[in-house]
């Protein structure tokens, strides 16, 4: 895991502009008020028998910690949110703004800061939408309140 290199693409994402429309960017996917990067990501586990991709969960959870520490040392502590609670609400038809709605259905939790030089929340989280998919370590920044 390249630390500098992550905290970088954070740097830049904290300082640059919205897209205008829901889609894909340079780093990961984006729109109003959000950029979500994919700062790293897994093969997948389609022949897997269980081993490979508890292993690479258990990694991509020590990545996500091991930069956490670098945003801790430069904001604080982090918030630990859960997003389990955001998928059933959006499940139950409440609506949930984006990027939150879509985080949530693959992501069960943020280490979450708000950076006070731009004011936009920034977090850190493990992505994996299905047992034979790949993991991805995601950072977000956005000006969109948790919901």
């Amino acid at each position: 895991m390249d630390i500098a290199r992550y905290l970088g693409t954070i740097e830049l994402l904290c300082a640059a502009d919205f897209p205008a429309e829901h889609g894909g960017t340079d780093v990961g996917t984006g729109g109003p008020g959000y950029h979500v990067a994919a700062l790293q990501t897994s093969g997948d586990f389609w022949e897997d028998d269980g081993t490979d991709r508890e292993r690479s969960e258990e990694q991509y959870e020590a990545d996500r910690d091991g930069l956490s520490e670098g945003l801790t040392r430069r904001w604080g502590p982090p918030q630990v949110l859960s997003l389990v609670g955001v998928l059933v609400r959006a499940e139950s038809g409440e609506d949930i703004p984006e990027p939150w709605a879509s985080l949530s259905a693959h992501v069960p939790d943020l280490h979450l800061w708000r950076s006070p030089e731009t004011d936009r929340w920034v977090a850190l989280g493990v992505s994996q939408w299905n047992r034979e998919l790949p993991f991805q370590l995601l950072a977000l920044v956005t000006d969109i309140d948790p919901p």
